[in-house]
């Protein structure tokens, strides 16, 4: 796997090549997908911003998720993260948005997901997808960056195929 200063460089040239922005709402990753997408010399040109939405309250405060958002789906789903990526997307006026949402470890979440357990949105112009990845370990930082890779060559599918 490469370390963040170098995950984000084919997709930020992605991205650069298409004229098009991103913004990121990520949880249990911890801010590794923004740090991978900065990393890449000339990110200014398409990273509008984002956070570690790690609580509720930051979801609904940082990136404005609607209590109907929030009551719809628990964290660690394919559903919130969507939320999460529809969200950021909207409030840094991105053309794509990334929402990731699970649990790093060494242990699960309060919902019963296992260390390892992630769901990643990417929401676009005219399209939306997710995926869960289980990485099967329960050691944070290793998880942490698969999350984030698993985000990063998500957002670089979707950009491809948009």
């Amino acid at each position: 796997m490469a370390d963040f200063k170098t995950m984000g460089s084919g997709v930020g040239s992605l991205l650069k090549e298409n004229g098009q922005t991103v913004a990121v709402a990520e949880s249990s990753s911890g801010g590794v997908i923004s740090a991978a997408l900065l990393a890449v010399p000339g990110a200014s040109a398409y990273f509008k911003g984002g956070g570690a939405v790690y609580t509720s309250v930051a979801k609904q405060v940082l990136m404005g998720v609607s209590d109907e958002a929030m009551a719809e789906e628990r964290a660690a789903t394919e559903v919130h993260a969507l939320h999460l990526a529809r969200a950021v997307r909207e409030r840094l006026d991105a053309d794509w948005g990334i929402g990731e949402t699970g649990a790093a470890g060494p242990t699960g979440n309060r919902y019963g997901n296992p260390p390892g357990h992630t769901c990643v949105g990417v929401v676009g112009p005219n399209m939306e997808r997710a995926i869960t990845i289980q990485t099967g370990q329960t050691d944070r930082g290793i998880n942490m960056e698969a999350f984030a890779q698993a985000a990063l060559d998500l957002l670089a599918e979707c950009v491809k195929s948009g």
